[in-house]
């Protein structure tokens, strides 16, 4: 016979329980979106401040009446920016160093993830504890330029393709990946029907790995096109400049080229400044849209492949 203390102790039951669980949902909600809501303005503001002051009469903008919308607007900087050539040269090696770069980085990623994840490779554990070390000790940047300039790599796209191609953390995730979607089953299954290892990694664990190479891409895209340290080291010739060194060039120097070819033609210093200002602004706008039309394309493959991996299935 159960007794009254040995009776399961159980959640209090009725109008108090089911009024605190309606109240906690809506509550936690408000909360969550309150918070989201700040952290979206805080990342969204800066990006469309620039837009706005990039079309607003420099001295509004120093006055602070440009806050919220375009104050006396004016297209004089994207003329004069998209008038230079040098612009456009930059903007065409950006393209061409992204690209090749990309490409490069997510095929030497993907193939030793895969190569890292087979249990049968000779040696895995040294190669990977090898790999992670880089993680923690650098060479530093003199070593790095040494070697790029005994490689004849120096001023040529090159060097703005292979000293970064491979990032250790990525093919740690890659390896990740393919340990936890790719069975040993599924590979024997493959060489039983008489499928060879390349034979299998091309037909079988790349289509498989598409979240993967969209993550790899969407990160590589990102970090190349935004770059421009490797840029002021490696090359020295202004028409191998991608449009981030361009823009670099503009920000520090408040020139288009870095000479006066920008403001020659302008009779005094105060228009010279106004217009340095709002070419600097234009820049920036100029140099995020490629990433804003192509990034939110890949947002889907970006999150599951951030997610695929990380939780043994």
């Amino acid at each position: 016979m159960t007794t009254q203390l040995e009776r399961p102790i159980t959640a209090p039951r009725g109008p108090a329980r089911d009024i605190r669980r309606r109240l906690a949902d809506p509550l936690f909600n408000a909360v969550a979106m309150a918070i989201l809501g700040m952290a979206l303005i805080a990342v969204i503001y800066p990006i469309y401040f620039i837009g706005i002051a990039s079309i607003s009469e420099p001295a509004r903008v120093y006055e602070g009446q440009a806050w919220f919308w375009p104050v006396e607007v004016t297209f004089d900087g994207y003329d004069r920016l998209l008038g230079d050539p040098t612009v456009w040269r930059g903007l065409a090696n950006s393209v061409l160093y992204t690209g090749l770069a990309t490409a490069i980085s997510v095929a030497l990623v993907v193939s030793a993830g895969y190569v890292l994840s087979r249990r049968d490779l000779p040696g895995r554990r040294t190669i990977t504890f090898l790999l992670v070390v880089t993680l923690f000790f650098d060479g530093g940047i003199i070593p790095r330029f040494l070697v790029v300039r005994d490689l004849g790599l120096l001023d040529t796209v090159g060097a703005m393709v292979l000293p970064g191609a491979v990032a250790v953390w990525n093919v740690i995730v890659a390896r990740a990946f393919f340990e936890s979607n790719l069975p040993d089953e599924l590979r024997e299954a493959a060489q039983m029907d008489g499928a060879s290892d390349f034979r299998f990694f091309f037909r079988i664990a790349v289509p498989l790995s598409k979240p993967l190479i969209a993550l790899m891409i969407v990160i590589h895209l990102v970090w190349n096109w935004n770059g421009f340290f490797d840029a002021l080291i490696y090359l020295n010739s202004p028409d191998n400049y991608p449009l981030q060194l361009v823009l670099r060039n503009i920000l520090v120097q408040s020139d288009l080229s870095g000479s006066a070819n920008l403001s020659g033609d302008l009779e005094n210093y105060e228009q010279a400044q106004r217009l340095a200002e709002l070419v600097k602004y234009a820049a920036i706008v100029f140099a995020t849209i490629p990433l804003m039309l192509v990034v939110p394309f890949l947002q889907r493959f970006f999150t599951q492949g951030a997610l695929l991996g990380a939780v043994k299935n």
